[in-house]
């Protein structure tokens, strides 16, 4: 399928590191543009993670399920974000978690195996990848693991809040299960503070 527009996608990756226009062209080679609907899984828990994703627009959420059968939200990506199930594909296991369109979302989409085959032939690529690992999974995921273990379901809450575009997106049972609470909790904190 031919790429309709892959600026953004070259523009945040450029945030971490600037890539030549060979290394570009040999990624927007292995590229694909898909849609996918609500409700619809980019990866199911227990499948081995395929590809990379990059949201061109839409929401995705990455969950589990716990005994209970409930859904427990871990983190949701909206427009511009690169989504993986990246402990997945370190490992080369199944991935413990799913990935879903909780909206209408077109992506663009790079198979895991030919991506990593160019990390190892372009320098560039490697180093916005790392570049990328390490803001996103070491210094963003540092204070949300702090949170989730300091922080009262109040504080999070709040935390949430703030980025009210996201927050607005979001339905009451899967803001519930982000902040690990019921959406009883949930309706007490924000009858609280109202």
């Amino acid at each position: 399928m031919e790429l309709i527009n892959t600026s953004e996608f070259l523009q945040q990756i450029s945030q971490y590191h600037p890539l030549s226009d060979e290394t570009i062209n040999a990624l927007l080679e292995i590229c694909t543009e898909e849609v996918y609907r609500k409700n619809d899984h980019l990866l199911e828990a227990g499948n081995m993670a395929r590809y990379y994703y990059f949201i061109k627009s839409g929401l995705v959420g990455y969950y589990t399920i716990d005994e209970g059968g409930d859904s427990i939200y871990k983190i949701f990506f909206e427009e511009n974000s690169f989504v993986a199930s990246t402990a997945a594909i370190i490992k080369n296991e199944p991935s413990e978690f799913s990935i879903i369109a909780l909206e209408d979302c077109a992506v663009i989409q790079y198979p895991v195996k030919a991506y990593r085959e160019l990390l190892e032939t372009h320098h560039d690529l490697a180093l916005f990848h790392i570049h990328y690992l390490e803001k996103n999974w070491v210094v963003k995921k540092e204070p949300l693991e702090v949170s989730l273990k300091y922080e009262t379901a109040k504080q999070r809450y709040l935390f949430l809040l703030e980025n009210r575009s996201l927050y607005n997106r979001l339905k009451q049972n899967q803001i519930a299960s982000y902040l690990g609470i019921t959406p009883t909790q949930l309706s007490r904190i924000r009858k609280e503070l109202s």
